[in-house]
């Protein structure tokens, strides 16, 4: 008897401390914003949670044979204002066109982390996010997205000891590999609208973790704006600006593509067909977290005579800050050395700078 009732006591013991265990977890999976003891896994620093709403964290994203939804991340800290996360799913299936094997592969990254510290490489980064088919972020937040790619600026409290302003990226990829090929897909975001909650709810984990979140976390609650058109691949001047003219044989290889046109972004993307390669990337940036990515970059005197404010005129890129309005507005131009953009990049300045009540950047230009 004194044996049995020692087993049982032994077994009390053994569930108590499981229980500890237990409420311990309960715990930790609290501090993320997570229901305890559902069974479902968070990703991004306790962000994005497991059939929370896009099809690359729902279930069904996992049905195919041999399917996966793996994940892995380095946690940004005080000390340490750097952060990454991956979440990435992998199925294989039979090909029935060739009895072969057709590979699912998607990934979405998410990077926290300050601007780009050489001048080159940040304005592609710039480029990349702000440009093209990208439309500002909802709710005044200082950043843009396209559905695929996406930027916000954190706020000042947690630029870098040099000054540059930290950013939360994410950039996603999709594809099914083939025997014979390669066929790019959808990475099962859910639209631009559901990358900004992403992002914002991404940043704010981010930077509690980095120990500079705000009193109140960043939202994006309001309609996301959409492309004012869709790109275009029959025209003579691109993204209706006048002096972005091309002869009829020149435009008849390029498409071009209007993007954002507020008082805080503007952009203009040319592009050879099928956007299989850059002709030019024309940005306008006013908005002030988004100009502070700038800091630093448009050297300490006009990059050419004639142009007003500070730039640079380097092989890819031509960027120049002047004031408007009491804010600075700066324009960048992206484009491979070889074509001559400078011609375009005064026409986009000075047209920009117009619209929203400027005068002219460029020579020649007219406040009219």
């Amino acid at each position: 008897m004194k044996q049995l009732m020692g087993g049982a006591r032994r077994r009390a013991v053994l569930v108590g401390g499981a229980m500890v265990v237990l409420v311990t977890a309960g715990v930790g999976t609290w501090a993320t914003d997570t229901w305890p003891f559902d069974g479902k896994d968070t990703y991004c620093w306790g962000a994005w949670k497991e059939e929370s709403g896009p099809d690359f964290l729902s279930g069904d994203a996992l049905d195919e044979d041999n399917a996966s939804r793996t994940s892995k991340e380095t946690v940004p800290t005080p000390g340490r204002q750097r952060g990454r996360c991956t979440v990435a799913l992998h199925s294989e299936r039979a090909d029935s066109s060739d009895g072969g094997k057709v590979v699912e592969e998607t990934e979405i990254t998410v990077t926290y982390g300050p601007a780009p510290e050489d001048a080159a490489k940040r304005m592609e980064w710039i480029g990349g996010y702000l440009g093209d088919r990208a439309m500002p972020l909802p709710d005044g937040l200082p950043g843009a997205t396209d559905g695929r790619h996406a930027l916000l600026v954190l706020p000042k409290g947690c630029d870098t000891e040099d000054g540059r302003p930290t950013a939360v990226t994410l950039d996603s990829t999709a594809r099914s590999v083939y025997s014979d090929s390669t066929v790019p897909g959808d990475a099962g975001l859910g639209g631009s609208q559901s990358v900004a909650r992403l992002l914002v709810a991404a940043a704010n984990h981010a930077m509690e973790k980095a120990g500079c979140a705000p009193a109140k976390p960043l939202e994006a609650v309001s309609p996301m704006p959409t492309l004012p058109e869709e790109d275009e691949d029959f025209f003579t001047r691109a993204c209706r600006i006048r002096g972005l003219e091309f002869g009829k044989k020149e435009a008849r290889d390029l498409e071009y593509q209007v993007g954002a046109v507020t008082d805080d972004l503007q952009s203009c993307s040319v592009r050879t067909q099928h956007g299989e390669g850059r002709y030019f990337d024309a940005l306008m940036v006013a908005q002030p977290r988004l100009s502070a990515l700038f800091d630093g970059a448009t050297g300490s005197k006009a990059p050419a005579r004639g142009w007003r404010g500070t730039g640079v005129f380097a092989n890819d890129y031509k960027v120049v800050r002047a004031g408007c309005a009491g804010r600075p507005l700066t324009v960048l131009m992206l484009a491979p050395s070889l074509h001559e953009t400078t011609p375009y990049f005064a026409a986009f300045a000075n047209a920009v700078a117009r619209r929203v009540g400027c005068a002219p950047v460029a020579p020649g230009g007219s406040s009219r």
